[in-house]
């Protein structure tokens, strides 16, 4: 099945019930199997600008280089294409804020939370910086399967705080790692294996702050027939709640096989290998 067949793909974002614009970017194309969604952070329409440059890096440059290689081909270091287009472009996306914010007084601090995904050959690349997620609903299972790079999610970690505690916590928002804040940064970029069936959500923090996750994973079961439908009802939920900030979705849902077709020796290769 072509890739752009088997991936069904819906997205919404809004403003929220409290913030007067929206900062949050998002982007996909199944054709090429990139879906990127970033939350800016920054004065005046400053985080609009960071997300902004941020979705457009990646968006733009991805495209671009899969016209010369394969996410599925292997670095140098033996590393999917995939993982490599990701890191160097969210990298790439870090340059262009931080340098905006530079030479631009009124841009001055700006940056961008990133969740980017690259799904091809039965596979997910996912790539982040910051708070922004990705979750997976496979059968009755639902998760996270990004990790925030936030100071809540340390004091998690490390046992100071409980997760009842932390729902109500005021550290909830504030990143350890983002897009454009300084000179560089390291994307937590991670690969995982796709079946038929899977959905997954890629969300800012305004959906997973207002919204419990089994919430979240409840309102996919029930919607996985109608991927604009469920994209709707998360906002909504959102918003009912509070929406105290934007919040914006992408959900990606695996319709079939998207494996690459491979000749004798990959196939022989493929199988000496497992």
């Amino acid at each position: 099945m072509k890739l752009q067949e088997a991936l069904e793909i819906a997205s919404q974002t809004h403003s929220g019930m409290v913030r007067s614009h929206n900062e949050d970017s998002l982007t996909h194309d199944a054709a090429c199997g990139l879906v990127v969604l970033a939350d800016g952070m920054g004065g005046y329409n400053a985080g609009e600008v960071a997300s902004g440059i941020a979705v457009s890096v990646l968006s733009t440059e991805i495209r671009q280089r899969m016209d010369e290689v394969r996410p599925e081909d292997k670095s140098a270091e033996g590393e999917d294409m995939g993982v490599v287009l990701l890191r160097e472009n969210v990298k790439k996306a870090n340059a262009s804020i931080y340098s905006a914010a530079q030479n631009q007084p009124q841009y001055s601090g700006m940056g961008t939370t990133i969740v980017t995904a690259l799904f091809y050959d039965n596979r997910v690349a996912v790539a982040h910086v910051g708070d922004s997620r990705m979750y997976r609903l496979r059968g009755e299972s639902f998760g996270a399967i990004t990790r925030d790079h936030s100071l809540l999610q340390e004091q998690l970690d490390g046992g100071i705080i409980s997760p009842e505690d932390a729902r109500v916590s005021k550290n909830r928002n504030l990143v350890t790692r983002a897009v454009g804040i300084e000179a560089d940064v390291i994307p937590e970029v991670h690969v995982h294996e796709v079946c038929a069936g899977d959905i997954y959500l890629l969300c800012s923090d305004g959906l997973n702050d207002m919204v419990e996750d089994e919430d979240i994973g409840n309102t996919l079961q029930m919607l996985q027939a109608n991927l604009p439908l469920a994209a709707n009802q998360l906002i909504e939920m959102a918003n009912d709640n509070g929406g105290r900030d934007n919040v914006s979705v992408i959900l990606v849902k695996i319709n079939g096989d998207f494996s690459v077709p491979r000749g004798w020796l990959d196939k022989l290769q493929s199988w000496l290998k497992n």
